[in-house]
């Protein structure tokens, strides 16, 4: 009675004769359970979520962005592209490119820059528009010697159009072309990926591609339709959670299980951070980019645009936290079969402290990274902590790393456990399951007799 436990152990290298291995292709390891119980469970669970998934996009699905009439300030610019034909350097005060204050007082920063730009040489660019109904039409672009964004000859631009200006000044720079560096940067990250990941590299580049069409065709059109943010956020986000785990780790059992646990901890992230934006009163309009989408729809609500940002913004993370977790728990599983769900929560729990350890610090600095410009800023203000941690700017990004964190922290043991549970519980007893799973030990060790 005890060899048909004792022979699993041998059984990785027959895995792949298995009709079921076929599926776990995809997966880190060995195979998932094959339990014809478990597998019910877990479809209970996961059949009716992805229902619900499609209902709400179908329900949701806005048809694009609502029309509006453009502002012309900011991103909301009429743009076409443009090319530099001509760069000439003139003296500053020809092109009356700076004025010294009237009063001639030029001991602060902004008096000493105008005249340090009335004294120097600037350039004076010749630009002509190359798309749209005015191709072909040349415009005079004044660049100052100390402005961040220089022009040179044959260079590439994006120009705004301002169709109320006068004529003369409907047309101005307000960018560089820099589409040719950033698709030669894309092609080399896709060619890494599936250079070193092959066909799961090709598949992760799939499931980018599906995440980032869920979010430009779903989730942005609808909360500009004004559908509610989170709930736009929950389902887009567990839209791109299904279709991202299940292509890049293939629709197994221990895909499942990361699923859930993904699916717990944004739950848990969703609560906390409705919880804490609301206690905190932050109003998620705090720079001029949320403000004009404020004036341009005043029915989104801005504090439930933060709170799906923190969502979204979690989920590539959890990610990799869950499914991390769960394939360490199917391998300790693998190398002892007889290990209970105890000792596997244990020793899971163990690699999962070192992966929060490392991955809570990677959230936080990432946060600081694109706050750094606004850190340096209170740093010149010399603030006190307790006053930059206290406005709006600062406690947005506080409570978007925090709460992101606790979600992260709280995935490794809610997945933990369940993978354990999950894999401990796969005891193959009759039927047909039982015997496809027993036929390889027996037929393996029938060939070491013969030997």
């Amino acid at each position: 009675m005890t060899s048909p436990q004792s022979d699993p152990a041998p059984q990785p290298p027959q895995g792949p004769p298995h009709g079921h291995s076929h599926g776990h292709a995809h997966s880190h390891g060995p195979a998932a359970p094959v339990s014809q119980h478990l597998r019910k469970v877990i479809a209970a669970v996961l059949i009716p979520f992805a229902t619900a998934v499609v209902v709400g996009l179908i329900a949701l699905w806005p048809g694009g962005a609502p029309e509006h009439e453009r502002t012309g300030v900011g991103f909301d610019r009429q743009t076409q592209d443009g090319r530099v034909v001509q760069v000439v350097k003139v003296d500053c005060a020809d092109v009356n490119a700076a004025q010294v204050p009237p009063t001639g007082d030029t001991s602060t920063p902004s008096g000493r820059e105008a005249v340090n730009e009335q004294e120097g040489e600037c350039a004076k660019a010749t630009v002509e528009v190359t798309t749209g109904p005015d191709k072909g039409r040349e415009f005079v672009e004044v660049v100052q010697p100390d402005a961040p964004r220089q022009l040179s000859e044959g260079q590439g631009v994006v120009v705004a159009y301002a169709p109320d200006a006068p004529r003369d000044l409907q047309y101005s720079v307000t960018d560089v072309d820099r589409k040719v560096p950033l698709a030669l940067l894309a092609g080399i990250f896709a060619l890494a990926v599936v250079v070193v990941g092959r066909m799961r590299g090709v598949m992760a580049l799939v499931a980018l591609a599906v995440s980032f069409a869920v979010l430009t065709l779903f989730i942005l059109p609808a909360i500009l339709q004004g559908s509610n943010p989170l709930v736009v956020a929950v389902i887009g986000a567990s839209a791109i959670m299904l279709a991202a785990l299940y292509m890049c780790h293939g629709v197994t059992a221990r895909t499942s299980v990361a699923v859930i646990g993904t699916l717990i901890s944004l739950l848990l992230i969703g609560l906390l951070g409705s919880l804490f934006i609301g206690w905190a009163k932050l109003s998620g309009n705090t720079d001029d980019n949320t403000g004009l989408i404020h004036g341009l729809y005043p029915d989104i609500d801005m504090s439930g645009l933060l709170l799906a940002s923190v969502i979204i913004g979690s989920l590539g993370v959890l990610d990799d936290v869950t499914v991390t977790q769960t394939s360490a728990v199917w391998e300790l599983h693998q190398a002892d079969p007889d290990m209970g769900w105890k000792g596997l929560y244990r020793a899971g729990i163990r690699i999962g402290r070192d992966h929060i350890a490392s991955v809570v610090n990677t959230l936080v600095l990432a946060y600081a990274g694109a706050a750094l410009p606004l850190l340096l800023l209170f740093s010149i203000a010399q603030s006190g902590v307790g006053t930059v941690a206290n406005s709006e700017l600062i406690a947005e990004e506080i409570v978007r790393t925090l709460v992101g964190s606790i979600g992260l922290v709280a995935s490794v043991p809610v997945t933990t456990v369940l993978a354990a549970l999950v894999v401990s519980a796969d005891r193959p007893g009759g039927g047909a399951v039982a015997a496809t799973a027993a036929a390889p030990a027996r037929s393996g060790k029938g060939r070491r007799r013969k030997k």
